[in-house]
């Protein structure tokens, strides 16, 4: 309790940004409401994404705050702003204009854009913004009370060996997991640590640079990581308006505006569905790599099944404009994201885009390193990453009021945002891109480097890899040489020190059956089957 007291002060004493009647204004509060906010109209944007704004905005945050201690919860702030803020925003594009935004907002557009049509658009935002919501809240629940719990057991019963299979599980659970296919997954990863490995480690001289000064020191975090995930996203679009015209918006032709808001029984109909969906979505994100589109499918499937069973007759099925199928959606993607954190606080294990760059401004401003020794409760001294972490959690919590109240209203507001052409979008956030880039490292080589990961990241679209491990594989590569490095030392030059306990065994022969297991689905028949499902 002294901590998450210390938290809470942390967050609401902490340096003002301004004043207002001699009362200072703690810079986190203003930079997690301006975070909101930008993150509501970026996921009300058609072709934009949280991550995409948090991309561009995280050098810019450094460059304004500098690398001081004080700067860790305003940039969270805005970080955590815009995670929470594009949860809720997303339903926007799809409930008015039938247009996802993001692969999981799909399932919205299925029951959100029919009501819409028939005339009761504000209704389905609302019940989106409340579904949203509520899975976001439970998610973070959960989050506060196992990151701790888990990141304790962690440092309490794993040694290095220990420490080494786990992220070796990781890494094969998320190349398992992620893509069309274990096979490009492994591609991803493996790519990810070859470039990560390049110039780094202990030894006396840069390896893998090819004699090229430039790259002695290794690619920058920043410049790496916003060109596969950015620049090579860009790139894609930039090719896909090129071959294909731009959608048309459907014209909405409402059948009654006096129905438009939440009617009677509404809440009591959604609220199974939301606690279901809310259960799965938590399930879903606390595993590393999995997403969100897994949980909004999974939380529409069940809900459907059980609205099937339970429905009368002037209930509407699913699929044709059921409050209880955005709900079943709108819970389940949102609860991803606060139990996404959960392997990246206890254990320092990135599970999604938005966790990489949280990760990101960690590294970068020094202070916290995300990971099991945060939660280290015995020190004789305060310790000041445990402070920042319960500030994290304060930071959450309060953007989950601030969602309650002002989201739901702005979120609505956001619908001209998916009428601005994505042909004049994509040039801005390439400038704005390259510029944060530039801003961090203060170097052209970068932006070179930087547009070379783009190209990589294009080829990775192109050919149906997906990147995210290759950006969770470039980040963890450090902590895996390292600790593999640390626990061979201590074995004494044992070759076989990971295979020294029963637990690091268990590890390894996870991984082994991750991959086996999920590389199923890439045999004879898999092809044909993914055809089948897509149609």
């Amino acid at each position: 309790m002294d901590y998450v007291l210390l938290g809470i002060q942390a967050v609401f004493n902490g340096p003002p940004m301004f004043s207002i009647l001699g009362v200072g204004v703690p810079a986190a509060l203003v930079m997690l409401f301006l975070g909101l906010l930008t993150g509501i109209a970026v996921g009300a944007t058609p072709g934009l994404a949280g991550p995409m704004a948090m991309a561009v905005s995280l050098p810019i945050l450094i460059s304004i705050f500098g690398v001081r201690p004080e700067a860790l919860l305003p940039v969270f702030g805005f970080l955590i702003g815009i995670m929470k803020g594009a949860t809720v925003g997303g339903a926007v594009p799809a409930i008015l204009f039938n247009t996802p935004g993001t692969p999981d907002a799909f399932m919205t557009t299925l029951d959100g854009y029919p009501m819409t049509r028939r005339g009761m658009p504000m209704r389905a935002l609302k019940v989106a913004h409340i579904s949203s919501v509520s899975g976001d809240t439970v998610s973070d629940i959960v989050l506060f009370v196992c990151a701790p719990f888990l990141a304790v057991l962690v440092e309490r019963f794993l040694d290095l060996p220990e420490k080494t299979s786990l992220i070796i599980l990781s890494l094969s659970f998320i190349a398992a997991v992620m893509g069309s296919s274990v096979g490009k997954g492994l591609i991803s990863i493996s790519l990810g640590m070859i470039a990560a490995l390049v110039a780094t480690g202990e030894e006396f001289h840069p390896r893998l640079t090819l004699g090229v000064d430039e790259i002695s020191r290794g690619f920058p975090l920043v410049a790496a990581v916003l060109g596969v995930l950015i620049l090579g996203e860009i790139f894609k679009s930039f090719e896909d308006l090129w071959r294909g015209p731009a959608v048309e918006v459907d014209t909405i032709e409402p059948e009654h505006r006096d129905k438009d808001g939440l009617m009677r029984g509404d809440i009591r109909r959604i609220a199974p569905h939301i606690a279901r969906s809310s259960a799965i979505g938590t399930v879903i994100g606390a595993l590393p790599g999995v997403g969100s589109t897994l949980a909004a499918t999974l939380g529409y499937t069940f809900g459907a099944s059980a609205h099937r069973r339970r429905k009368t007759s002037e209930q509407k099925d699913f699929g044709e404009g059921a409050p209880e199928g955005i709900a079943a959606t709108e819970a389940a993607n949102s609860a991803v994201s606060g139990a996404n954190l959960i392997p990246v606080l206890s254990l320092g294990i990135p599970g999604n885009a938005a966790a990489v760059f949280l990760i990101l401004a960690a590294d970068s401003i020094g202070g916290f390193n995300p990971g099991p020794a945060v939660f280290n409760f015995t020190r004789p001294a305060v310790n000041p990453e445990l402070v920042v972490a319960f500030g994290i959690f304060t930071l959450m919590a309060v953007g989950n009021f601030l969602n309650w109240t002002i989201g739901g209203v702005f979120m609505r507001s956001m619908g001209i945002m998916a009428r601005v052409p994505i042909r004049y979008l994509l040039p801005v956030v390439l400038l704005v891109t390259m510029t944060a880039i530039y801003v961090q490292e203060t170097s052209f080589v970068s932006l070179w480097i930087a547009f070379g990961f783009g190209i990589l990241g294009y080829l990775f679209r192109r050919l149906d890899i997906s990147v995210l491990p290759f950006v969770i594989a470039f980040i963890l590569t450090g902590s895996l040489e390292r600790t593999a490095r640390q626990a061979f030392s201590a074995s004494g030059g044992d070759p076989l020190f990971l295979f020294q306990s029963w637990t690091s065994i268990t590890f390894l022969a996870l991984a082994v059956v991750s991959v086996a297991v999920l590389g199923r689905r890439d045999g004879p028949g898999a092809s044909k089957k993914a055809r089948v499902e897509k149609s």
